[in-house]
């Protein structure tokens, strides 16, 4: 399941995974939440926590994960994955590369560090950060 913060102000999205994530995850929460901000802004920041009981992704999440990253790949600004799983974290180091925005991993206790350099991380900065 994936949740997203209620109020989220300006063009940040903050998604939280929980359990096992699915296509429908991605298809009627994550991917929405983008859309409504791209509605008002060119440009989205996001921060994703894999919370401590995420339980993993289904082949639909992932394929899910990989269209919005494709589909929207100029349109994020920054990206902070808060995880303490390790595949992830060396999963997101790799694609950063391939990302047109700053994107860096956190430890589940550092989620407020992660919250204020998602938020405040200059835009200007295209190379990838992990």
């Amino acid at each position: 399941m994936i949740t997203i913060t209620p109020n989220t102000a300006g063009n940040l999205v903050i998604a939280m995974a929980h359990g096992k994530v699915t296509g429908e995850d991605y298809e009627k929460t994550l991917i929405p939440a983008v859309e409504a901000v791209l509605l008002t802004h060119k440009k989205v920041r996001m921060l994703y926590q894999l919370a401590p009981d995420f339980a993993g992704f289904t082949a639909g999440a992932i394929w899910d994960d990989a269209k919005l990253s494709l589909a929207h790949m100029s349109a994020f600004e920054a990206v902070a994955v808060v995880t303490d799983v390790h595949w992830i974290t060396d999963s997101v180091r790799f694609f950063a590369f391939f990302m047109h925005c700053p994107v860096k991993v956190f430890q589940n206790d550092q989620l407020l560090d992660a919250t204020q350099w998602v938020a405040t991380v200059p835009a200007w900065r295209v190379l990838a950060e992990a």
